[in-house]
């Protein structure tokens, strides 16, 4: 980890509550993210992950706190003013959502195609100039049906980095991906933050991997942020929880069993059991 981290926030979240409806799923959340600095948001299932990256990009609302991503106020924002602020970001989903009648070139293509007004020869120099940032520029032609998993999540990472966000959002880029693929994704993340020098959020549960490219660790768990740090003091906590998760122990202070909410109580009653 060699960036050079900027003193200015990209994404700030100040003792936030989110939720849905009636349930909250995680309060009390301190998190920030500046230019060029890989920060890992981990968890178990159902801990909130994937709520933050909604809320990080305007999908929710928060129930309370402050979000501000690129100096705005997320919930001071109207639709136009969102959308506008969307198109700063990056966001690389979990299954790649590419379009699958689209070859390899046009996927990557798309976002230039929606968003500018750019030539063709524009358009063909920066799409196979990301290609070639995730060392598929030979595959361009291909169908996504002739290229396998890994591939077709580098292909979205270079769909994901085509305008060249100051903010880009991760969300489980490393489940489902055989070790080679898994170490390739993970560098390329960290080599990207470099050389854009854009503020990443890696959303996963995939420690190792994690560990070996981020500069701060945000772990969330319980409805609130347990904890944060570099990987280095994190690894050297002793916090119940942190040591569960992170060496995959299976008693601790994680629960197996999913909170009972108002919701369930409502919809359990019904049934008259």
């Amino acid at each position: 980890m060699t960036s050079t981290v900027s003193t200015s926030t990209v994404l700030d979240f100040t003792d936030v509550a989110l939720g849905y409806g009636d349930f909250t799923v995680l309060q009390h959340i301190n998190l920030q993210v500046a230019p060029g600095q890989v920060v890992a948001l981990m968890g178990g299932s159902g801990s909130g992950k994937t709520t933050l990256l909604r809320a990080a990009t305007g999908q929710i609302v928060a129930q309370a706190g402050t979000i501000t991503a690129f100096g705005q106020d997320l919930a001071a924002l109207n639709a136009e003013q969102l959308q506008h602020m969307r198109k700063r970001m990056g966001v690389l989903f979990q299954h790649g959502a590419l379009f699958t009648d689209l070859n390899v070139f046009e996927n990557v293509a798309f976002p230039l195609r929606e968003h500018t007004k750019k030539s063709e020869i524009e358009i063909s120099r920066l799409v196979l100039e990301k290609l070639d940032a995730v060392g598929l520029r030979a595959a361009a032609h291909l169908s996504i049906s002739e290229i396998s998993g890994g591939m077709a999540r580098r292909v979205a990472l270079a769909r994901a980095i085509v305008l060249e966000p100051e903010l880009i959002l991760y969300d489980e880029p490393f489940a489902g991906l055989d070790p080679i693929s898994l170490g390739i994704t993970a560098q390329l993340i960290r080599d990207l933050a470099d050389q854009l020098n854009c503020a990443s959020i890696i959303i996963t549960h995939d420690v190792p991997e994690s560990f070996k490219i981020a500069d701060h660790v945000y772990i969330v768990g319980q409805g609130k942020l347990i904890t944060h740090g570099t990987p280095e003091q994190l690894s050297a906590s002793t916090d119940a929880y942190v040591q569960q998760f992170l060496h995959g122990k299976p008693d601790g202070p994680i629960a197996f069993n999913y909170p009972v909410t108002p919701a369930f109580e409502r919809w359990l009653a019904q049934k008259k059991l």
